[in-house]
């Protein structure tokens, strides 16, 4: 196989799989009523002059299933995290007892659910989307391959075929993605 068409499939996966990743981040941050650290890890904290991210300031828990707790490594710091939550528009009202925070996750309504599910539904089309376009710009190089003679019609045509079981394994990992999400955002 011409070295141009293995580094081309390497490509196009790589490019699948960072759509894939994409989504797994996208996918996180859309609650579903179920507590996560990972709901809050995007809030950023002043810590000595830097902006930095909550994670790398507290320890981040989830003692059950609607609650997120945070304790601060320095007590200091629990005005400006509780402050940081608040000003994120993540909808969280934190609770500070002095030692650490504590945010209750609530049940979403129906009607919330149900937006989520379409912001889910959303995110999971901008994946296929990425994946069609990795495909797309893989045939197109072909093309360019075939019409310059560097690569035979079969050889054209075997690697368009395998670029389009990559384009089909992906898209049904999106597929499976948005339907755990879906069942994890309507079971209350």
């Amino acid at each position: 196989m011409n070295d141009e068409i293995v580094m081309l499939i390497d490509e196009s996966t790589e490019r699948m799989e960072h759509a894939i990743a994409h989504l797994d981040h996208e996918l996180a941050h859309i609650r579903a009523g179920k507590a996560s650290p990972r709901m809050i890890e995007s809030v950023v904290v002043e810590y000595y002059g830097a902006l930095t991210p909550i994670m790398q300031v507290s320890n981040v828990s989830t003692p059950d299933a609607r609650t997120i707790a945070i304790q601060p490594w320095d007590k200091k710091m629990i005005q400006p995290i509780e402050r940081a939550i608040i000003n994120s528009n993540l909808g969280f009202n934190p609770e500070n007892n002095g030692e650490f925070i504590r945010i209750n996750v609530p049940v979403p309504t129906e009607e919330r659910r149900r937006n989520l599910v379409r912001d889910a539904h959303k995110e999971g089309e901008t994946a296929k989307v990425s994946i069609r376009s990795a495909r797309k710009d893989g045939n197109d190089y072909l093309k360019k391959l075939l019409k310059s003679k560097e690569i035979s019609e079969d050889e054209e045509k075997d690697t368009v075929d395998k670029i389009q079981l990559l384009t089909d394994k992906f898209t049904k990992k999106v597929d499976d993605m948005i339907a755990t999400k879906e069942k994890e955002i309507l079971t209350v």
